[in-house]
Parts: C-alpha cells; structure tokens; sequence
C-alpha cells in the first residue's frame, strides 16, 4: 500500500515517504481550551485520527508518533477565567477533559503525545533567546517580536508577498514593533495576566512559539507531517514555518496538509454569528459518536463539507445498513482477513473518504446476499476490518439500534417484538401480521432467525 498525501508547501499529491519508516512523526494543532469544542473543531481530531490509523496499519502501532496540543494560555483563556473569577488551570482543565471525551465519543484515538503549552514555556523562552540572538526577532517594550523581514522564505505555504502579507497589523499594544507583519513571540507582562520570567522580560509566549517548541520538544526538529485546519494556513502555519526554520534551519515538516471547512446551512460557521453546534449538544440530543464521524468523513477532508440534520441523517442510515448486515450475520464467526484492497486503496488516495464510503458500501452487498456460511464469514470479516479503520461499528448491532431509538422506546420495541414471538409459537399469524404492522409505523424491522427474533431500523 502506497500512501499519496496532498501537500500544502507544494500544492501537489505526492507519494508519502517517511524519513524514517520505523519512527513516523505527524502533529496536528489542538484545541484552544476555553469552551466547548464545536463540529468545526471535531473535522481535524476525526480527519487526523483517520490518517493515524491508516499510518500505523502501515508502519506498524508503536512506529507512528503523533502529537496534539493543548493550547492553555491564550487571550481568550484568560478572559474566560477573569470572567469566571478562577484561575486558568481551573478552565483548561475542565475543557481539555471535556474536549478528550468529546472527540473520544466520535471514536478519535488518543494521540501518542497530548502537550500543553504552558509545560513547555521553558523550551518557548529557549527557542526565542536563539531567533533574538541570530537577529531573527528583537526586543522592545511590548515583548519579542519575530522580524519578518529577516526572512526570505516567509510566505512561502501561503504563497503570500511580502508586500501584501495582513498577519501583524497594528493592534493595541503593539506600537512598538518594527513592521506592521511582524508578529509576536513573547508577550509583556500585563497586570493580572499569567505571567513566567525570561531574560527579556517577564510575560507570557504568543500563540504561533508555542507549536513551533512543542513540536521540537515531542518529536523533533523536521517532522513527517503537519496537519490542521485550513485557516490556519495563515498566518498560523506560516509563522510556525518562519520561526522554526529560522532557528533550527532545516524544514519543519516534510508534508503540509488541511482540512477544508465546515459550513452551517451552506454559510461559514462562526461563534459571532452564532450558527455553531457543539459536539456536546449533537451527543445530547441522541445522535451517536460514530454518526457524526461518518458524516465528517462523508465528504473529502479538503473540500469544504455542510453541516446539516439532512447530513446526520444520511449518515445514520448509511451506519444503520452496516448494523443490520452484521445483524443478520450475528450468528457468524467473521473470517480473520485484512481490510479488501480496494477499501484500503481508496484510503491509501489522499484519504478518499468517498470512494471508502462506496467500497464499504459493496461490502454490506456483499455481506447481505453471501449463503454458504464461509461466504458469510468471510464478508463480515471484511466489512469489520474495512470498518475498523475507518473507526466505525465498535458497537453491538443489538446496541446500536436502541441506542438510535433511545431507551425508553427501545423498552416498548421489546414489549411489540415479545408479543409477536408468543402470538406466533401460539399460531395466532393474525395477531402477529398486526403485531408486525405496529412495529413497521415505529420504523422497525423485525427479522427472525433459527436463535430469535431480532430487530432494527427500517431501512
């Protein structure tokens, strides 16, 4: 299996070469640890989580390295803990907890590194005492500003002049600094705000020093890949870009890749406007993890994807297929095969999520018409090992479908299906026809089997 990934830097698709295949590194930017995590911040953990997965199936588990970072400091943090009256350990957290059971309800496996900025401020100080001393930033009043005229090569991932670069405009606090697009490292003390000592003066990192350190403290200096959202290409990604190679004079990474962005109702999603959902209300109001999981690998992670309840809704009724296959293979011993490599080739694309989505799809043809019992053993293998590394069928299929009605009326789902299996070993097949009428309103279906009767969803 070759993998080709799209890369940012040079705007092709390019065979995926490690520089090391026994140690693979990728970073993805985190969460900013103030609030709850909404959909948008969902797309990277799941798209991210997708590639660890395709990663390690290839160079083996313990031979990729991935690192996600918490950001817990930050102007938003702080004015969320003076809001709150407490001090900002008290709410990052509590949002980084809720952001690990968040992304972990949509099946995002644990990354093998989860930082925090405020445990590496020492390796940010270091890193801005070497760009001050080759004359890549400078001191003045305000903080420590990264001269963006000293380098070159800045603008290159964004393919941004110069001349035309927006990242530092002149905001308040910051008269002192050189260029309107230098941008800041190092922070000047504030009263009130967290603060740590450094040789150029107390106060706290800016928001780009703190990947850029991060990432050379957990996985190196040149990495294979760095992932993240596609705002922040710029200027985000490009200052980590600048003050990284600066310092150390080599690439930061390899591969530069991004997920497009989620739109509400074909318009961007924006807390000012108020049209974001959290991954917290989606679970609460009954849709299941691996639901909105499928529905942000529905569309391919570059494009742009709509969110939508039409969109869940689709997805539930793709994932509702794949349960009632396994389903009505319950009773089968599924095969021990690897993935079909047509499954693993879409995958293997550029993360081709909906070519995936359609060789799993064949897959549930296949398991659903498969009657000599190593026919179905073995495709229920592969629909589970296809599964498996898209993230998706963790569940019983049993549990699955009470889970998409909800308990209660899983309860009277019981209470009907009960009923029919007496009426029909007492051969009332009246009964039982109307029963089975009662159970098709609720949008069952109920399927019986030489072990029972089970039931499902009505596809």
């Amino acid at each position: 299996m070759e993998i080709a990934l799209t890369n940012t830097l040079t705007r092709r698709k390019e065979p995926f070469v490690p520089a090391d295949p026994k140690r693979v590194t990728m970073y993805v930017c985190g969460s900013t640890v103030y609030n709850h995590p909404h959909i948008g911040n969902a797309r990277p953990a799941v798209v991210f989580d997708l590639l660890f997965r395709m990663l390690r199936q290839k160079y083996d588990a313990d031979a990729v390295l991935y690192a996600s970072n918490y950001t817990d400091i930050d102007d938003k943090i702080i004015r969320a803990a003076a809001e709150a009256g407490v001090s900002i350990d008290v709410i990052t957290n509590k949002f980084a907890r809720i952001y690990r059971e968040d992304v972990g309800a949509l099946g995002v496996l644990a990354p093998t590194f989860e930082p925090r900025a405020t445990a590496h401020v020492g390796d940010m100080i270091a890193l801005i005492e070497k760009l001050i001393a080759q004359g890549s930033a400078y001191a003045v009043p305000s903080g420590v500003y990264f001269s963006v005229a000293a380098d070159a090569d800045y603008g290159k991932l964004s393919r941004r002049a110069q001349e035309d670069l927006q990242a530092g405009a002149r905001v308040e606090g910051e008269d002192d600094k050189r260029h309107p697009s230098d941008f800041a490292l190092w922070k000047a003390s504030k009263p009130g705000d967290p603060s740590w000592d450094a040789p150029f003066g107390a106060g706290r990192p800016g928001w780009h020093i703190e990947c850029s350190a991060m990432i050379a403290a957990q996985l190196g200096e040149t990495i294979d890949i760095h992932g993240g959202g596609l705002d922040l290409v710029f200027p985000h990604h490009e200052n980590e870009i600048a003050q990284s190679e600066s310092a150390y004079h080599a690439p930061l990474a390899r591969v530069w890749m991004h997920n497009g962005m989620l739109t509400m109702d074909k318009e961007k999603m924006s807390k000012s406007i108020g049209n974001i959902v959290t991954v917290r209300e989606l679970l609460e109001q009954g849709w299941q993890g691996e639901t909105i999981r499928w529905a942000l690998l529905s569309g391919h992670y570059r494009a742009p994807l709509d969110w939508s309840d039409d969109l869940l809704k689709q997805a539930q009724a793709s994932l509702d297929r794949l349960y009632g296959a396994l389903l009505r293979l319950k009773d089968v011993e599924a095969a021990d095969v690897e993935a079909p490599a047509a499954f693993v080739a879409a995958l293997a694309d550029d993360l081709n999520t909906p070519a995936a989505i359609a060789e799993i799809s064949a897959l549930v043809t296949n398991a659903n018409n498969a009657k000599k019992a190593a026919e179905q053993a073995a495709a229920k293998g592969a629909l589970l090992a296809a599964a498996n590394l898209m993230g998706v069928l963790t569940e019983e299929p049993s549990t699955w479908f009470r889970a998409s009605f909800g308990e209660h009326a899983a309860l009277a789902i019981d209470t009907l299906v009960a009923e029919r299996v007496a009426a029909r070993n007492r051969k009332d097949w009246a009964e039982a026809d109307r029963l089975r009428d009662a159970l098709a309103e609720k949008g069952v279906e109920v399927m019986d089997g030489p072990s029972g009767s089970t039931w499902r969803r009505k596809g």
